[in-house]
């Protein structure tokens, strides 16, 4: 399956900044650190608004144009693609509740006028949330320490949720935004992984900070899955996946590249595991695509079980091509000179990303079953 060109102006940028992207990519892997350097190559070239509307100040490009800009990205330097996907799917889900009538308008426009880089904490939370929040004059304080906040060490905006007991309505989640810059919030030093070490995912760590009522976005019940959920999945997923997606693509070209002449008997047979792989990753990927519809999906369960199906598909692919092309150039795909034994470990992380394989099949079969999904159990 050929992957289709990148919209000319977003090919250009990645003619501008690749070579460097990828050089500062290395660099800050091989300290375990984000690239504070790549994250201003993309503020230069204004890519943290490019998903905003024109209307909103942004670069107005299309959902598809952004996911085949990450996948392209991601062949530079995995880490710092993963961190922009998820800027770029905050901005995703504001872009669509702005298109159907629900507040996003605001903060998009946030974006465009300062190149904000805001920063989730979506799949750390997920349903239950984690922190306390105490009720104050004109709002609450928050104490929690919010987990896999890539992107943190750049970032500007944090947004995150945290629960409080309502003393009418039980348990609730609220959603809010915090100042990455502000008072009693700061960004811890603990991102030590096995793949994806530059994406900055570290701990935020928040201290008595407070969060005004009237920056509460949503109130939900705690625990329970969520309409919400409902826009965030199907535009965060397909943006997320592109990365690893062009994560399995490069490590597939470069084991082409070094297999070109391999006397072994039995490397066709690992490339060609290698090439079903990527075409299985890549069709649910482009799936993913085309289910979001440029932001006119339905946002309700029936959209959700099929992106996260397709989710889960196009990681065990992804991952697949990747082992495949690593066996396929033997001992040295083993060796870090070669490059493909670090996209073996970054792609590793697609598991981790909501939901993951065995909670997604508990959620699918819920649902065939005439269920509702069964809330923390994934």
């Amino acid at each position: 399956m050929k992957t289709r060109q990148l919209n000319p102006k977003l090919a250009a940028i990645l003619d501008r900044i690749g070579e460097q992207f990828a050089e500062n990519g290395k660099s800050a892997d091989a300290r375990e650190r984000f690239s504070q350097e790549n994250c201003e190559l993309l503020k230069s070239e204004k890519v943290f608004s490019a998903l905003v509307p024109e209307e909103c100040g942004g670069g107005g490009y299309a959902f598809r144009e952004i996911c085949e800009f990450l996948g392209a990205l991601a062949a530079r330097h995995p880490s710092t693609a993963l961190s922009c996907s998820m800027h770029q799917h905050i901005v995703a889900a504001n872009r669509y509740n702005a298109r159907h009538g629900r507040p996003g308008q605001a903060l998009l426009e946030k974006v465009a006028a300062s190149e904000l880089v805001l920063v989730s904490t979506g799949a750390g939370d997920w349903l239950a949330s984690n922190g306390s929040l105490e009720k104050v004059e004109g709002g609450f304080v928050l104490n929690a320490v919010k987990h896999f906040a890539s992107g943190s060490p750049a970032g500007d905006v944090l947004v995150t949720s945290a629960p409080w007991q309502d003393p009418d309505a039980g348990w609730q989640v609220l959603h809010f935004p915090v100042s990455l810059r502000g008072e009693g919030v700061s960004v811890l030093d603990n991102w030590h992984p096995l793949g994806m070490r530059g994406s900055g995912s570290n701990s935020v760590k928040i201290e008595n900070a407070f969060v005004p009522e009237a920056s509460i976005v949503v109130r939900r019940p705690r625990g329970d899955f969520h309409m919400i959920w409902s826009v965030v999945l199907p535009v965060a997923l397909p943006l997320i996946m592109s990365v690893y997606c062009g994560v399995a693509r490069e490590a597939a070209a470069r084991a082409r590249e070094r297999c070109r002449t391999s006397p072994d008997p039995v490397t066709p047979y690992l490339l060609g595991e290698m090439e079903n792989a990527l075409t299985a990753a890549e069709l649910a990927v482009e799936s993913m695509i085309m289910l979001t519809d440029e932001f006119r999906f339905e946002a309700n369960l029936e959209t959700v079980n099929e992106v996260v199906k397709r989710k889960t598909i196009a990681a065990e692919a992804c991952k697949l091509t990747t082992a495949k092309a690593l066996e396929a150039c033997g001992g040295p795909g083993f060796m870090r000179g070669n490059g493909i034994e670090s996209l073996f470990r970054d792609v590793m992380a697609s598991h981790f990303h909501p939901i993951q394989e065995k909670r997604q099949h508990l959620f699918t079969g819920s649902l065939a079953m005439g269920q509702q999904p069964p809330g923390q159990a994934f």
